[in-house]
């Protein structure tokens, strides 16, 4: 485990978990945000033995309610704006799966760290939205990620109103994957994250550049751009030809994640 002071980071199994450490409301402030990155850069540069990030909260209280207030005043914005979008920023360049796993108040800047990652699982008990306009402001990531999750009318809805949605209201729309009671939490959490530290790691990361290279497409451009993937990017994996050989052997595959 490496020596953070706002955050925790370790591997395990073949899971990175980045766990914000400042219950009970677990804050971003700049120091914080800034930690966040340090770890990014390691999932990042991490070797094919690393095949899911998670991030996650301590305490029971929130994922995280935002970005410091304090630090939105003049002379702090410039430095919380580029260190907080430094998160996504790195985000966007992880090439393996990435989970939030969220409980209790995921509001703000906490709404959209969650929110950009490619899946979300929460407990019964949230409340996830993008507060910001009341505050006479509006959340930059939400703005440009959120249309693309729930589509254009439901992003106005939460971003304009500001209203937190529950757990039932955001898994009906698509904003997370799955909801679980919180007793449940911590093993449905290890059921979830097992289901990629099983596969491939280059199928995980080629997949995934396949999905993020088609969205948004008309499905023609699309399917060009996925076509050209499969045959010269997952196809000239070992592990491809592994997967398919250990298919047609009827034995287990043995990957080499690559």
């Amino acid at each position: 485990m490496s020596d953070y002071k706002f955050i925790t980071y370790e591997v395990k199994e073949g899971a990175a978990y980045l766990t914000i450490n400042r219950p009970p409301l677990n804050w971003l402030d700049i120091a914080t945000m800034a930690e966040m990155n340090q770890a990014l850069d390691t999932v990042l540069t991490a070797g094919p033995e690393l095949k899911v990030l998670v991030i996650q909260a301590a305490g029971n209280k929130a994922f995280s309610v935002g970005v410091d207030v304090s630090d939105h005043s003049e002379d702090k914005v410039d430095l919380m704006i580029s260190t907080f979008h430094g998160i996504f920023r790195r985000l966007d360049r992880i090439e393996i799966p990435t989970i939030a796993a969220v409980h209790g108040a995921v509001l703000g800047g906490g709404c959209e760290v969650a929110l950009f990652c490619d899946m979300i699982l929460a407990t019964e008990k949230i409340k996830i939205g993008q507060p910001e306009i009341k505050l006479a402001v509006f959340p930059p990531i939400a703005v440009a990620a959120l249309p693309n999750i729930v589509g254009p009318k439901k992003a106005y809805e939460i971003i304009l109103g500001g209203e937190a949605l529950r757990a039932d209201a955001a898994l009906a729309c698509g904003l997370v994957n799955k909801v679980v009671p919180v007793d449940d939490f911590a093993s449905e959490l290890d059921k979830f994250v097992k289901v990629f530290t099983a596969i491939s790691t280059s199928a995980l990361k080629s997949t995934k550049r396949a999905l993020k290279a088609a969205a948004g497409k008309p499905f023609s451009a699309a399917l060009d751009t996925v076509e050209g993937s499969y045959l010269n990017d997952c196809m000239r994996n070992e592990d491809a030809r592994e997967g398919i050989n250990s298919f047609l052997e009827e034995r287990k595959p043995v990957w080499k994640n690559k």
